[in-house]
């Protein structure tokens, strides 16, 4: 009796996934925050180029219509200006967050660290005009300083005194506004530091000590490599803040052309300019003062985009 081939049954379908409201709500939110800053970034670049097309029109067509007898002549100084201070201040602003970090993170008692933490955050929070007027009454007390460095380092450009031999009497420099902003960028970059330090895997630096290193050995070999890509990101950070930074740099620097020597007067950022002449401008000055922020603007869009290759490369070799 022949047998028949027993009847194949169907594969059970898969079972749909249940979307849930407050799923599909939180997706469509974040979705649309982030098109909404795409769009913000957008039209603040189309407004400042909407604004600036005189100044562009006014170059090619008459370039002795703006300030200086041209635009690049206009803005390259305040370019100067503005990645000078912002090197300045990051160089000295990064040493000492680093060492401020590893402090409170690996050396500090438990009961000061909390504390030292905390008052490092507090500079974060004081408004920019607070460092502007202490900025004022620092500049005063550097000027025996800036005598000093003039007489026994002229020989270096950026201490050069003028040709009589003089420097500024008020204090107001790129050097001083440069050590504000170093100051107004050492918590951010402090507290970002310290972060990525607090999340060295805590077996690393045990086993560290355990195999006979010393505190700094165990951090130069666990916790350093560890935080390198996070470090990266704090000093880009800190830099962005130290190129857009307005108040407290205006209120420092006195007018004047562009100098090499730190301890003469002189020398404008691009967001000091802007503050200092806005609120008469009009016309194509107007347009000339939007023009230098967008300028700001790519300067800015530039450092963050390096700033993520930097990031991306040092997470690489970290890895």
């Amino acid at each position: 009796m022949a047998t028949t081939a027993p009847e194949k049954t169907p594969p059970a379908s898969q079972p749909k996934a249940v979307v849930r409201v407050g799923d599909a709500v939180f997706s469509t939110a974040t979705l649309a925050a982030g098109i909404l800053i795409l769009l913000i970034l957008a039209g603040v670049a189309l407004f400042l180029l909407f604004q600036s097309w005189p100044v562009l029109k006014a170059q090619a067509t008459d370039p002795e219509s703006i300030t200086g007898g041209g635009f690049f002549a206009y803005v390259w100084p305040l370019i100067i200006g503005t990645l000078v201070s912002a090197f300045i201040a990051l160089l000295v602003a990064t040493p000492f967050s680093l060492g401020i970090a590893l402090f409170t993170t690996h050396m500090a008692p438990r009961k000061l660290a909390p504390v030292l933490g905390y008052t490092i955050d507090l500079l974060a929070a004081i408004p920019s005009v607070v460092y502007g007027l202490w900025g004022l009454m620092l500049a005063s007390h550097l000027v025996p300083i800036y005598a000093w460095l003039a007489k026994y380092f002229g020989w270096i450009p950026i201490f050069a005194p003028t040709e009589d031999g003089g420097i500024s009497q008020t204090g107001r420099t790129m050097l001083t506004a440069s050590l504000v902003l170093a100051i107004m960028i050492l918590p951010i970059i402090t507290s970002l530091i310290r972060e990525v330090f607090l999340q060295t895997p805590r077996l690393q630096e045990e086993a560290a000590l355990a195999l006979g290193a010393t505190r700094w050995e165990m951090i130069r070999m666990a916790v350093l490599p560890f935080g390198t890509s996070g470090i990266a990101s704090a000093i880009m950070l800190g830099l962005g803040r130290a190129l857009g930074e307005t108040m407290a740099v205006a209120m420092i620097l006195s007018s004047g052309l562009l100098t090499a020597s730190l301890v003469q007067a002189g020398n404008q950022t691009i967001a000091s300019e802007i503050a200092q002449n806005f609120p008469e401008a009009a016309g194509l000055r107007l347009s000339e003062l939007i023009s230098i922020g967008l300028v700001l603007f790519i300067i800015t869009l530039i450092v963050n985009m390096a700033a993520r290759a930097i990031v991306a490369k040092t997470s690489v070799k970290g890895s």
